[in-house]
């Protein structure tokens, strides 16, 4: 069962073996962001934490975000990502988002990022009220999965520079996966880092994952699992 950890008065993290979700309550209503890898009762978690009725809003579909998505009959994600999210088994009807759209929750406005590369219909969830960003599995200080069907290098050091684009909305960034929070400043490292493996200078070496051979390049900041 996933470990609830208290942010603040109105904002929790879920710690779900190696994947972290989030529930954020406005005034009216409340968003849980994703539903995690091994948590089925991620609905039933927010509920025990807030009264007011909740929304599910997707940064991505891949399985280890999805899993509690079947206690909703609906659910706010990019339409770009509805291929990923059926043929990962998701179910219930997508209420498509996209760039510029902002969900409001009663005095908390979360404006929508869009923030492909990782997969293609990633977003990333800018929260307003308190300057922190949720960015999916696309910034962090872990190993950033860009190997197999749907990830594009290009189109994610494009969405990661757009994301700078945004600097000063934000003081804080709200991974997925590694550590939590992490720093802007993370940003641009990670778009060198990246940058370089699409040169060819970066140096990386061959690993075994979930029974592919992908190339690790690993930085002091994070890594990047590519193709071989």
């Amino acid at each position: 069962m996933a470990e609830t950890i208290r942010i603040n008065e109105d904002t929790w993290r879920f710690e779900d073996n190696g994947v972290r979700f989030f529930l954020l309550t406005g005034k009216d209503r409340a968003a849980l962001i994703d539903t995690g890898m091994n948590a089925p009762d991620a609905r039933r978690m927010a509920e025990e934490l807030t009264d007011l009725p909740i929304i599910l809003i997707n940064t991505h579909a891949d399985r280890d975000h999805i899993s509690g998505n079947g206690a909703f009959e609906e659910l706010y994600m990019s339409p770009k990502e509805e291929d990923n999210y059926r043929n990962n088994g998701g179910k219930g009807t997508i209420i498509p988002v996209k760039d510029g759209d902002v969900i409001d929750l009663g005095d908390r406005p979360l404006r929508i990022i869009d923030n492909p590369g990782h997969t293609p219909g990633s977003i990333a969830v800018l929260d307003e009220r308190y300057g922190v960003l949720i960015a999916g599995d696309s910034v962090q200080d872990g190993n950033i999965f860009m190997f197999g069907k749907y990830r594009n290098l290009d189109t994610y050091i494009d969405s990661l520079k757009r994301l700078s684009g945004y600097d000063g909305q934000y003081d804080e960034i709200y991974a997925m996966h590694g550590t939590v929070p992490v720093k802007p400043e993370l940003i641009p490292k990670l778009i060198e880092g990246a940058e370089q493996i699409r040169r060819g200078s970066a140096e990386g070496k061959k690993v075994d994952m979930f029974g592919n051979d992908v190339m690790l390049y690993k930085f002091p900041y994070a890594g990047f699992l590519c193709e071989d």
